[in-house]
Order: C-alpha cells, then sequence, then structure tokens
C-alpha cells in the first residue's frame, strides 16, 4: 500500500460500516499500531477500547455505516470527512431507542500513519444531531 488513503479507508468500509460478514476486531487488529490512541473532545481511548466500542456499536446500530464523502493525504496524515448514519436499536447514548428512528452526522477524522499503520486518530462527531433527530 503506496497511498496512505488505502490504509486508513478500510476502518470506514469495513470496521466502522457494518457488513453482513465482517470482523472488524480482526481488521482493527491489522490496521491500528499497538500503541494507537484515539482523541476526542474529551476522552483518549486505546486500540483495545476503541475495538470494544465498535463491536458494542455493530450490535447496537445492525445498519451503521461510515461513508466517506472526501480524504485528503500529506506524507503521514489523512483527513477524512464522513457521514455516519444509523438506526440504534436499544441504549444509544442514554436514549432509548427501538429501531424505529433512524440518524445521520457528518464526522471529520485526522488520521496518523506511521509504518503503515494508524498510530492516531483526532476526531469529531456530530453526536449532538443524531440525539436530536432520535428524539424526533
Amino acid at each position: 500500500m503506496d497511498n496512505i488513503k488505502d490504509i486508513v479507508k478500510p476502518l470506514y468500509t469495513d470496521c466502522f460500516s457494518v457488513t453482513k460478514d465482517g470482523d472488524p476486531t480482526a481488521t482493527m487488529e491489522k490496521l491500528l499500531a499497538d500503541d494507537f490512541q484515539s482523541i476526542g473532545s474529551v476522552e483518549s481511548k486505546g486500540k483495545k477500547e476503541l475495538i470494544g466500542q465498535i463491536e458494542f456499536f455493530w450490535k447496537l446500530v445492525p445498519d451503521l455505516k461510515w461513508e466517506i464523502q472526501e480524504m485528503f493525504a500529506d506524507d503521514k496524515h489523512v483527513i477524512v470527512r464522513s457521514i455516519a448514519s444509523g438506526t440504534p436499536n436499544g441504549d444509544f447514548m442514554g436514549m432509548p431507542t427501538n429501531g424505529t428512528k433512524s440518524f445521520k452526522i457528518m464526522t471529520i477524522d485526522i488520521h496518523t500513519v506511521e509504518n503503515k499503520r494508524i498510530k492516531r486518530a483526532h476526531h469529531l462527531e456530530d453526536w449532538a444531531t443524531a440525539m436530536r433527530q432520535l428524539k424526533g
């Protein structure tokens, strides 16, 4: 993989987006560096915590899609603007849902790639909009 966009893309297509026969854990084990950090506005997660969160999301939002809208790259960074959508069924961020309402939000991520693995991701997702959409 000479293009670092090709290293990052499967995170969205094979991990964040639910696929019929997918295995997000195995894919993330390959894509993410052992000392990977996911850094948000308030908290950071390591590789193990992110894998656990994605596994939970696959169960909670069985139609979850994370569609890449744009990707920009330099020699070690990939910036991704994407649209996340889905129909949760269960406790979604403290809100009870029953699989009848969906959300669609924008996300922005800045990935740092080192040694052909994702070392760090700074991310921002518009979860406040998702909560408003789910409330109706």
